[in-house]
């Protein structure tokens, strides 16, 4: 893999200020992959772990201590995050399966059907503080491009939850043209869900067992450069990020668009991380990168206020 120190600055539209320095660059750590995605910062052993889809591989990448293998094969992995355990959740394109694995190496495969149907290739997933586990299910990962070619049994693109107690899977949606990035909002109260074919976010109001309601659509990441609906989450302020045209598009808290974002490749999914979690940690096309925030990403396995 090649590593550089710096990429060259790219910019961002104005109305950033509040969250990102107009002179920040974005740092290319990383690069020489195929198609990167799922970032996950591991807070307390201070690591990023991320997917190379089309590589099909994962890897571990501490700071001072170089880049690793964690998994090859991966099944074509995309999205990833962590449990209140500290495991390790993955979307596999190539199987359609949601694992779950621990820092051993320990791996189990939690869900792969619904209703007797294989899932069509789990995309980007997050777990709610009582544990359960949110996913989407576009069919990006049965095409030749980002997965194995091979027909959709499932006839919807939706979006799951999982209970890893009871092991049921519930459908939540069924109406999306391709489900893709996810995230709740900081008390849980709503959850974001973006659709890569229609270029916009959706938020949908979470009841107390878990269920989705009143699902509206929120905000758009169109334009005219190049880049999808695609990886989502929040800050600490409870500002969204979402990939789409052009970069990182953000977002305060009414939908309204304060600016996008630029990324010298294309930018498909991002973390918070560093010893103060205002390192953003982006996966884009063949190279990792990061760039200083003023303000730390939100940390869902901290405990906060509001519903659970």
């Amino acid at each position: 893999m090649i590593m550089t120190t710096a990429a060259a600055n790219q910019g961002f539209a104005s109305g950033l200020d509040t969250i990102l320095d107009s002179a920040s660059v974005p740092e290319r750590i990383l690069s020489g992959f195929q198609f990167v995605e799922g970032p996950a910062w591991h807070r307390e052993s201070k690591f990023l772990i991320f997917s190379d889809i089309t590589g099909n591989a994962m890897y571990c990448w501490h700071e001072g201590g170089g880049l690793e293998n964690f998994r090859q094969p991966s099944h074509m992995a995309n999205g990833n995050t962590w449990d209140r355990q500290g495991r390790l959740l993955s979307c596999e394109h190539a199987t359609s399966r949601v694992s779950r694995s621990d820092l051993n190496g320990d791996y189990e495969v939690l869900v792969s059907h619904y209703q007797d149907l294989e899932l069509n290739s789990p995309n980007d997933i997050v777990v709610r503080r009582d544990g359960s586990i949110y996913f989407t299910d576009p069919n990006s990962g049965r095409g030749q491009r980002y997965g194995v070619a091979r027909p959709q049994q499932l006839g919807f693109q939706g979006v799951f939850r999982f209970d890893p107690v009871t092991a049921e899977l519930t459908l939540l949606v069924d109406d999306f043209a391709k489900p893709n990035g996810l995230c709740f909002s900081i008390d849980e109260s709503a959850l974001f869900v973006n659709d890569t074919d229609k270029q916009h976010i959706r938020v949908f109001d979470v009841t107390r067992n878990g269920e989705l309601e009143n699902g509206r659509t929120w905000a758009e990441t169109a334009g005219t450069r190049p880049g999808v609906a695609d990886g989502m989450k929040i800050d600490s302020a409870g500002n969204l990020y979402c990939c789409g045209s052009g970069g990182i598009h953000v977002f305060d808290d009414s939908g309204a668009r304060m600016g996008i974002i630029r990324v010298p490749e294309l930018a498909a999914n991002f973390t918070w991380g560093g010893d103060d979690l205002t390192d953003l940690y982006i996966t884009a096309t063949h190279s990792i990168y990061r760039l200083r925030m003023k303000l730390p990403g939100h940390d869902p396995l901290q405990p906060q206020p509001g519903p659970v």
